[in-house]
């Protein structure tokens, strides 16, 4: 079993910056890819950025490219997202999410292939 907590997140204004963090507990955390999503009212649930389990290959959303940077930390077992620039539109709730034992290159930018998720973190990012 894993647990995801989740650390961070708040108001803002556009232009600044915001770390969100989530610690995982249990074995599989080293061996697993991680993503973080987002979801605004009335909307569905969208990738924002993924890592594999090494580390070594990020992926990331248009809207947030070049803005935002996934990282994590294999020895913490905790996954961290930098926002940077944040704008009104990312104003959400982000979730981190981990695909258990997921050690292929690529990672899942669909909600579905995650199996266990973060409590949830507001971002509000407003003048």
């Amino acid at each position: 079993q894993v647990e995801l907590v989740q650390l961070g997140g708040g108001s803002v204004q556009p232009g600044d910056s915001l770390r969100l963090s989530c610690v995982a507990s249990g074995r599989t955390f080293s061996n697993s890819a991680m993503g973080w999503f987002r979801q605004a009212p009335g909307l569905e649930r969208e990738f924002v950025a993924g890592i594999t389990w090494s580390g070594g290959n990020t992926y990331y959303a248009d809207s947030v490219k070049g803005r935002f940077t996934i990282s994590r930390d294999n020895h913490k077992n905790t996954l961290y997202l930098q926002m940077n620039s944040l704008k009104p539109e990312d104003t959400a709730v982000y979730y981190c999410a981990l695909d258990d034992l997921n050690r292929r290159r690529q990672v899942g930018t669909r909600p579905i292939e995650y199996d266990y998720w973060g409590q949830g973190a507001q971002v509000t990012v407003s003048s």
